[in-house]
């Protein structure tokens, strides 16, 4: 019986990005399979080549739990070509296939090997337009005058709201 790893990551705790609408598909095809399975879930960038449950898995899969690691989507496993590259180079040296459910690429073949490659490539693009598209919403934010950043501190002479804590503090002294 095949033993998978199943890998789900969002990059915010919103409603829209939760990671069991990444493990349900997952979950179905171990299920079908008759394969049993794990599921490593959590809220981090792809862009991070160290996440927790992440490192778990790879912890893991170096300890030979583990026939394959699956995810929805490639770029649920990462946002950098290099890392992509490094966890699947990883995974081939402990013996251990990847599954991607949505877009279904076998690593074992050269075709299979040239989509990955391309994926992968499209992850990184996609994460490298989302950085420019907030660099440019920064810069025109500047541009019309917009105070960016943490609000000024005492510095500035306003006065501040002094927090419950801070008066429960000054009332005990």
């Amino acid at each position: 019986m095949k033993r998978v790893a199943i890998y789900a990551r969002a990059s915010t705790s919103e409603e829209r990005q939760n990671p069991v609408v990444q493990v349900n598909p997952c979950r179905a095809r171990c299920e079908r399979e008759g394969w049993r399975y794990d599921v490593y879930q959590e809220f981090a960038s792809g862009s991070k080549e160290s996440r927790p449950e992440l490192d778990r898995l790879l912890s893991h899969v170096r300890q030979g739990w583990y026939d394959a690691v699956m995810v929805l989507r490639l770029d649920r496993l990462g946002r950098s070509v290099k890392h992509v590259l490094q966890l699947m180079e990883e995974f081939k040296k402990k013996g251990v296939d990847f599954i991607s459910v949505s877009e279904s690429f076998d690593t074992t073949t050269p075709q299979g090997e040239l989509f990955f490659n391309i994926t992968a490539s499209f992850a990184q693009f996609e994460r490298r337009l989302t950085q420019e598209r907030v660099r440019e919403g920064l810069s025109e934010a500047r541009r019309v005058g917009k105070r960016l950043g943490r609000p000024p501190g005492r510095k500035d002479g306003r006065p501040r709201r002094k927090s419950g804590y801070y008066l429960r503090w000054q009332k005990g002294k």
